[in-house]
């Protein structure tokens, strides 16, 4: 546990530096001082700055498992993922650079080891196959699509719209405007 609590400390500094100060502004150093941790613990866990990009998904995947403790029970399947996708857009709205949200998904296509964001394993996508087979146990679903068609096309829409966001430079709302589409994406499974 002291381990996973070491490396959060890193990650959560690292990314509020990020946000506040900018990705090339600050250092290993300012990241080590803000976590309370030691230049050895930072270098048991990541290579250097540049390695801490996928790190984000470590990010989300703690607000996914505050999501999911926090998300009332009664809501159906959709009205969950709708819920988990604006809270997590509204989330990198108020925390995440645009910046820094293009270097994550720019090392997701240039590396070849670390493809955090597609990761089966995350908090992320148990929690979309677990909230999909409840829609498709209550028929709220086509039949034909399966849990992974659903999970992994609701997982490309996401990523779709942050790397246009990107793209955009942060030119509009990213909640919003994934507000106005989502619903319209998830009927063409129901």
């Amino acid at each position: 546990m002291k381990k996973q609590e070491t490396k959060s400390k890193i990650v959560q500094a690292a990314w509020d530096l990020f946000y506040r100060q900018g990705y090339e502004n600050t250092t290993i150093d300012d990241i080590v001082e803000a976590s309370g941790t030691s230049k050895g613990s930072f270098y048991h866990y990541f290579e250097g700055k540049d390695s801490l990009p996928a790190s984000l998904s470590y990010l989300f995947d703690e607000k996914y498992e505050e999501l999911e403790k926090t998300m009332d029970p009664s809501l159906s399947p959709i009205d969950k993922l709708v819920y988990m996708n604006q809270e997590l857009f509204l989330m990198i709205e108020n925390t995440v650079s645009v910046d820094i949200l293009g270097r994550l998904l720019a090392s997701q296509l240039t590396s070849s080891s670390d493809r955090s964001l597609l990761d089966a394993g995350r908090t992320y996508y148990k929690l979309l196959r677990r909230i999909t087979l409840e829609g498709q146990q209550q028929g709220l679903f086509r039949e034909g699509f399966t849990t992974n068609d659903i999970t992994k096309a609701y997982a490309m829409f996401e990523r779709a719209l942050m790397y246009d966001w990107c793209l955009s430079s942060g030119s509009y709302s990213l909640c919003q405007y994934s507000q106005q589409l989502l619903p319209a994406f998830l009927n063409t499974f129901c």
